[in-house]
């Protein structure tokens, strides 16, 4: 095994974007460590969706996180379908219970409009978030690992070096000679890099997540609803289905739409009536799906603002994952983003040869990663625009059309074409 690099990398957070890149530094022999503000690896969410691209990326890092995610992967019955997109919004139905611009074709709230196909599926599909996160930790020894590690402030090394320094809530520090940021949507490195005024906004949208067990949902449902991805579009509203556990349970994420948010939490518990009642014009279909919701909470979405970098230099700290480019889920790729981020970054930082080389590994993904992911950020939230009649009004046709174009940039990238790019940037 070659020596490992004259540098170390300290990485913040331990989630599946800190995780994935530290495999991914480590297969390369960089010397890095993970810290984790909290006491044991964990977390919240059930379901996270990746696509081709995402996919794409774990086998460029290491093989063994593809194999990973296959043990823990969920598919639809139709793998190849991402959505069968559907009204579920009863007032887009006309006096004779058919939908307007559907008449002629005899469609009414909540049968199939269309649907929207992975290109170039390769096994892409959704895991619960803990299971992977399981998988990607018996890639790193664990002594890589310091757990009940919460940041509070980075500075400057005084010995000239230009090294960060953490410093922790236990009153520790470490010195390292370069920062990641993987400390998600409330990112204290993204706070000390970029400044207060980067913290993350409300979107004005929140959902509602609950599950139904299988059995009931094909009781209630049929079985190609419910073990198959399901989107129906509605007013400032929209609801998804999807099977998640190997198929054992229905996810079910309603959105809705609110002009800010103001409770302190993030997560709080709904209430059946407060759902029902954002619900209320809305088919029998959705009716069916909300009542039969179990463990439901609604989650404030949020996402970041616009970055003028991701990096700094004195000290060095780089932005990566959702601590860099926090996305709404509309489009379904925050994840994927974040496993492509850590492809580019852990190979550029593997190619210096020292620690004052590291500025320019920052400076080349920044280059290449940060207009691709600004632009999902963007686009993700014009999606739940379109998804909710917002963007393209309830013109049926002109929402197909927007959304079968929409999701192929994200998907067919060439990821190993955006490496060289990156390699160039850095030589030059």
């Amino acid at each position: 095994m070659p020596a490992s690099n004259p540098f170390d990398i300290a990485i913040v957070g331990g989630g599946i974007s800190g995780l994935t890149l530290a495999i991914s530094l480590y297969k390369q022999n960089v010397p890095v460590t993970v810290y984790e503000s909290a006491s044991k690896f964990g977390e919240i969410g059930a379901g996270v969706g990746f696509g081709p691209n995402a996919v794409r990326a774990m086998a460029l890092i290491s093989p063994e996180i593809v194999e990973g995610f296959k043990r823990c992967v969920t598919h639809g019955e139709r793998k190849e379908d991402w959505f069968t997109v559907r009204v579920g919004d009863h007032r887009m139905a006309g006096p004779n219970g058919f939908l307007r611009q559907k008449e002629n074709e005899g469609l009414k709230v909540g049968d199939p409009i269309f649907e929207i196909h992975y290109t170039n599926n390769d096994l892409a599909g959704g895991v619960h978030r803990a299971h992977f996160l399981d998988e990607l930790l018996k890639l790193i020894p664990a002594s890589v690992s310091k757990l009940g590690k919460r940041l509070v402030d980075i500075s400057t090394a005084v010995d000239g070096s230009q090294d960060a320094v953490l410093h922790f809530s236990d009153g520790t520090t470490a010195q390292h000679s370069a920062v990641v940021g993987c400390d998600g949507i409330k990112s204290k490195t993204r706070e000390i890099l970029l400044g207060v005024d980067a913290r993350a906004v409300f979107s004005g949208k929140y959902a509602y997540r609950g599950l139904i067990p299988m059995e009931k949902a094909i009781e209630l449902l049929g079985r190609g609803i419910a073990r198959n991805s399901q989107m129906y579009l509605g007013y400032h509203s929209h609801l998804l289905t999807f099977p998640i556990e190997k198929g054992k349970t229905m996810n079910v994420v309603a959105f809705s739409s609110s002009q800010s948010w103001t409770d302190p939490q993030w997560v709080v518990k709904a209430s059946k009536e407060k759902m029902l009642s954002d619900f209320d014009a809305w088919g029998p279909t959705v009716h069916t799906i909300i009542n039969s919701m179990e463990k439901s909470d609604i989650w404030a979405l949020f996402n970041d603002p616009p970055s003028a970098t991701y990096y700094g230099l004195s000290p060095r700290i780089c932005l990566l994952g959702d601590a860099a480019h926090a996305t709404t889920p509309h489009q379904g790729s925050g994840a994927g983003m974040c496993i492509e981020d850590c492809y580019i970054l852990g190979r550029l930082i593997a190619e210096v040869s020292g620690a004052q080389d590291l500025g320019k590994a920052f400076r080349a993904y920044d280059e290449v990663r940060r207009p691709r992911t600004q632009k999902l950020v963007r686009t993700s939230r014009e999606a739940g625009m379109l998804y909710e009649f917002e963007a393209e009004g309830d013109d049926l046709e002109a929402i197909e059309k927007n959304f079968k174009s929409r999701m192929n940039w994200i998907w067919d990238v060439d990821l190993q074409k955006d490496l060289e790019k990156a390699l160039s940037i850095l030589a030059g």
